[in-house]
């Protein structure tokens, strides 16, 4: 994909994506919080599976796991029994993983900058940018394949819009 030197959307545009995201916006619980551990997991179920698909288990984890501390503290197999049906396990043991440094590395301290979070087991440019932006109000970008895809059409890139 071409690269801009800079994309500065019209004012109206903006405001109208917003004003849409308020009147549209699903009330999913990871918007409503932010906990960087809450809106982490949700991020990690969401990679590679429906909004519909990880609302019930988002719940149970949560109320399995409902903090930093009970994720770290708790055996592999627990997790794995926990995200059974998600698919895609490497996803647990990296959040488990991560759980672990964070709890007993990092002193249950969530790193607050974009490349500290990128540090972390399992947190790639996506991950971090949505944890940074969400939990910390960071201007950190997380672009996905629905942002490639709208803006590949306000730029007039048919190529990547498909």
């Amino acid at each position: 994909m071409p690269r801009a030197a800079k994309l500065t959307l019209p004012n109206n545009l903006q405001t109208a994506l917003l004003a849409w995201y308020a009147k549209a916006a699903r009330p999913l619980p990871w918007r409503s919080t932010t906990d960087p551990y809450k809106i982490w997991l949700a991020e990690v179920m969401l990679q590679q599976t429906t909004v519909t698909a990880v609302l019930p288990y988002y719940a149970r984890f949560l109320a399995r796991f409902p903090h930093l501390k009970s994720l770290a503290e708790a055996p592999l197999q627990a997790v794995l029994q926990q995200w059974q049906g998600l698919g895609y396990y490497r996803r647990a043991h990296l959040l488990h993983r991560c759980a672990q440094v964070v709890y007993f590395q990092l002193n249950n301290q969530w790193p607050a900058s974009l490349d500290g979070l990128r540090a972390l087991p399992g947190f790639g440019a996506y991950t971090a940018g949505a944890v940074a932006s969400c939990a910390y109000n960071l201007p950190a970008l997380a672009i996905d394949g629905n942002v490639v895809r709208v803006l590949s059409r306000l730029l007039a890139f048919p190529e990547i819009a498909k």
